[in-house]
């Protein structure tokens, strides 16, 4: 595939399927990246300062915030662990009962008893969640982070039912992004072959637009997904 077939991509192709696969992760990989043709989908799509806050948690089930801890004050309110167990794995579903059944007994002590047995659950079911995705575990992250628009846009398109603003999104981004990529190679690609300075600034410049246009097809193609794409990242 040329640079001019993937510009002509429709939305319903490269674009819409990136967007599925966004909702499906989160886009919970590497944004902010300093090379241009460093990271995997999100950071290869240039979402700008966004990129460095989801670089990140990573996505955001490690937050106060997030689906998974939301999910853990409910089923805590509500004394029913089904609410969590899906984000665990089966072999990992007696442990959180465990965790669970300690909180209930110790939130009952008191209310410093119930906010220090709150943060355990909290912590042990996202570190639980997190190593059955491959991923590690930080710690939570606060409430109230700026997860930039890829996040947002991701849940919403859940909460609405409709996800025509993430596939706006996510095509504006990559439109960009190709663009850039291919003007700097294409601004340099002529030049005289003795001139070996002019040749290495051409490569430095095709290198980061060939391995883009190859990473968002791959991503587009079904690549790796969630947290494990995360943990194969960090061991290049």
């Amino acid at each position: 595939m040329n640079v001019q077939s993937l510009l002509r991509f429709p939305l319903g192709s490269v674009a819409f399927v990136l967007a599925l696969y966004a909702i499906g992760t989160l886009l919970a990989r590497y944004l902010g990246l300093a090379d241009m043709g460093a990271g995997t989908l999100p950071g290869a799509l240039d979402m700008g300062s966004a990129g460095v806050a989801l670089a990140w948690g990573i996505g955001h089930c490690d937050g106060l915030d997030g689906p998974v801890v939301t999910l853990a004050r409910n089923a805590l309110e509500t004394g029913n662990v089904n609410l969590v167990l899906p984000w665990v794995r089966a072999e990992d579903e007696d442990e959180i009962r465990h965790a669970f059944d300690h909180a209930l007994a110790v939130r009952k002590l008191g209310p410093e008893a119930r906010e220090l047995a709150d943060r355990h659950f909290f912590e042990t079911l996202v570190r639980i969640h997190r190593a059955g995705e491959g991923a590690g575990f930080t710690g939570l992250k606060p409430a109230g982070r700026d997860l930039g628009p890829a996040i947002p846009a991701a849940d919403q398109a859940l909460g609405n039912g409709s996800v025509d603003a993430v596939v706006k999104l996510l095509a504006d981004a990559i439109r960009r992004g190709v663009h850039q990529r291919f003007h700097a190679a294409e601004t340099r690609r002529k030049f005289d072959p003795n001139d070996v300075a002019a040749g290495r600034a051409y490569v430095e410049a095709y290198v980061p637009y060939v391995h883009y246009v190859e990473r968002l097809w791959a991503e587009a193609q079904g690549g790796a997904h969630g947290h494990h794409a995360e943990h194969a990242a960090h061991a290049h």
